[in-house]
């Protein structure tokens, strides 16, 4: 099954409030309002794209281990993907998924990384909980996500709802800041140049994996 087919089949599932979701039914029309307002945004047409210089970064890994994007593009092309947290079942779903594809990444030269604003406790928590071998890191107020053009401030009203459903960001994140990624995922030449971008404001569709293959071995 394809990834986007798993997330569909979740999405129903969740809509209709099935064990173990038991999701209330008043929750969707606000999600699905905040969706479409960030799609009618542009913002998504305004991050980072093929053929523009990916900024460098130096991030955290879990046990407090700066990772430099230069020294992983030092040894070949780097794959990103944004995502929002351990909490998303969405975002578990597409971990899952790049592992399941991380042998043929590493067999083009490629390294992969997950970026997250979630905290070093919650990303060991993404490791455990998706079987992942590949580095997740910790993007504290989504800093390297604006500068891809991703971080987005939650609206008053969805903040209000996550308040509600006990869906703690501040907590999850260590900062306050109500922001998240868009999700995306991201191929970078060695010479710093993005070879493919996937900029989705909508959190429930993502790119499947083997779309990106065609940038790494051309």
């Amino acid at each position: 099954m394809s990834l986007q087919a798993k997330l569909d089949a979740f999405k129903a599932d969740f809509i209709a409030g099935k064990p173990p979701y038991n999701a209330p039914p008043e929750i969707h029309p606000v999600m699905a309002r905040a969706t479409a307002e960030l799609i009618a945004s542009g913002q998504a047409g305004r991050a980072l794209k093929a053929g523009d210089r990916a900024p460098s970064f130096i991030l955290n890994d879990p046990d407090g281990k700066p990772v430099s994007s230069a020294e992983l593009l030092a040894q070949g092309p780097l794959v990103i993907s944004f995502y929002r947290g351990v909490w998303c079942p969405y975002c578990n779903f597409e971990l899952q998924a790049l592992q399941e594809a991380l042998p043929a990444l590493r067999d083009t030269g490629a390294s992969l990384i997950a970026i997250s604003p979630q905290s070093a406790a919650n990303s060991r928590k993404s490791l455990r909980t998706n079987q992942l071998s590949f580095p997740i890191l910790s993007d504290t107020g989504n800093e390297v996500a604006a500068l891809f053009g991703l971080r987005f401030r939650l609206p008053d009203y969805l903040i209000e709802l996550y308040k509600n459903l006990k869906n703690d960001l501040p907590g999850f994140n260590g900062d306050d800041s109500w922001t998240l990624p868009m999700p995306a995922r991201y191929v970078i030449g060695q010479d710093g140049i993005i070879l493919y971008a996937e900029v989705n404001p909508d959190y429930t569709q993502r790119p499947e994996p083997q779309d990106m293959l065609a940038a790494l071995v051309r």
